[in-house]
């Protein structure tokens, strides 16, 4: 079941939001931290993150008789001449449901939301050779372009591009 996490998010939600990261980050994925990453960290960014978003922020959960086991962000642009436009973030599904389905299955849950609230234009960027990247492709996003050398592996010593995606909503 795909849900939208109202703020403020319950303490429960939070640790859960917390472990799927940390299982993330242990798991190699590209999610912008290095390992190891703590619970308590996690923890601590999932509050900041979500104390911080925009009020048309959209934090969509997955979850199955045992929790959280995916999420995705949608962040408004912050440019006042942007007002069609919005940041997809943090796809993650927890290791034991990866392969399921839950990933493209959030992207039309998250890609449905923004275009109820109005946007028409979403942007992203993804590992460059990564599964994710590879969901976007198959899902309909735009291919802008690569980035070399754009951040470090959860290692944090593997150099990995990036590719920029788009997706038109407006059609």
């Amino acid at each position: 079941m795909i849900e939208r996490l109202i703020r403020p998010v319950s303490d429960g939600d939070v640790r859960a939001l917390g472990e799927l990261l940390v299982d993330a980050v242990d798991s190699g994925a590209a999610v912008s931290f290095l390992a190891p990453l703590t619970l308590e960290c996690a923890e601590r960014w999932w509050r900041r993150t979500l104390a911080a978003a925009d009020a048309r922020a959209m934090f969509l959960v997955a979850r199955d008789a045992g929790g959280i086991v995916g999420t995705v962000q949608l962040h408004p642009a912050w440019a006042p001449n942007q007002p069609h436009r919005a940041d997809v973030a943090k796809l993650i599904v927890h290791r034991r449901r990866r392969g399921s389905g839950i990933g493209e299955q959030m992207m039309a849950s998250i890609e449905a939301a923004a275009r109820q609230a109005g946007f028409t234009l979403l942007t992203l960027d993804a590992k460059q050779g990564g599964a994710a990247a590879r969901l976007y492709r198959r899902i309909g996003w735009t291919e802008v372009g690569a980035i070399p050398r754009y951040a470090f592996d959860t290692d944090g010593k593997t150099p990995h591009g990036t590719v920029i995606f788009y997706k038109d909503l407006s059609s």
